[in-house]
């Protein structure tokens, strides 16, 4: 069922009578599909501050948001791979986790109450990123300092690794974590959006 983003591909080539016949074949299938049950991962795109986004559910929740940097049609194949080859473009079933993105980024929302999906994590990985929430809005903690949060002081390179495969940036905050020296280290959607959300939770 996987469409990968196929319909953008094919309406940048019709006339605007058949884009719109197309679009409606797809809420079609869009439909029926989710009558069905059929839809293992639905996803859809939203523009953010950061550049668009690739938002990615589960029936359990959220499983991925994606920068355009990672490449949403490889996220999409990955997640076709790891999860399900059922995906599906639906932004129905993302409007509450858009709708709280939009919120945070318009300094309406310090905290993010969409469910999660956090299968794509593992082990030590996924205990990081379940406490990365725990630091405040506006606040940022060293990987040090993370590290000594969930219990394992020596891990700092682990934590460091948590963060960097971080399947939720922005929701979950993995962007609050800095270098002891309070230099911003890594981040998958590029420094330039690491500083941009710290701007933004900053002025808020």
């Amino acid at each position: 069922m996987s469409d990968i983003q196929g319909d953008d591909l094919l309406s940048g080539t019709l006339s605007p009578v058949e884009a719109e016949m197309l679009a409606m074949l797809h809420r079609r299938l869009e439909s029926a599909a989710e009558a069905e049950g059929l839809i293992d991962v639905a996803y859809t795109t939203v523009d953010s501050p950061v550049g668009e986004l690739l938002l990615a559910a589960t029936p359990r929740g959220l499983v991925r948001v994606a920068y355009e940097a990672e490449g949403h049609d490889r996220v999409l194949q990955t997640l076709s791979e790891k999860i399900s080859p059922r995906v599906l473009r639906s932004p129905k079933r993302l409007d509450v986790a858009a709708r709280e993105l939009d919120e945070y980024f318009g300094h309406r929302r310090q905290r993010f109450d969409v469910q999660l999906d956090l299968s794509l994590s593992h082990g030590f990985r996924q205990l990081v990123q379940q406490h990365l929430p725990d630091i405040g809005y506006g606040q940022t903690r060293s990987y040090k300092q993370m590290a000594e949060m969930v219990g394992n002081p020596k891990a700092v390179r682990a934590v460091g690794t948590a963060c960097a495969t971080n399947p939720l940036p922005v929701v979950v905050p993995c962007h609050r974590v800095l270098r002891t020296d309070g230099s911003l280290g890594g981040y998958i959607g590029g420094l330039e959006a690491k500083s941009t959300l710290l701007e933004l939770e900053a002025a808020a």
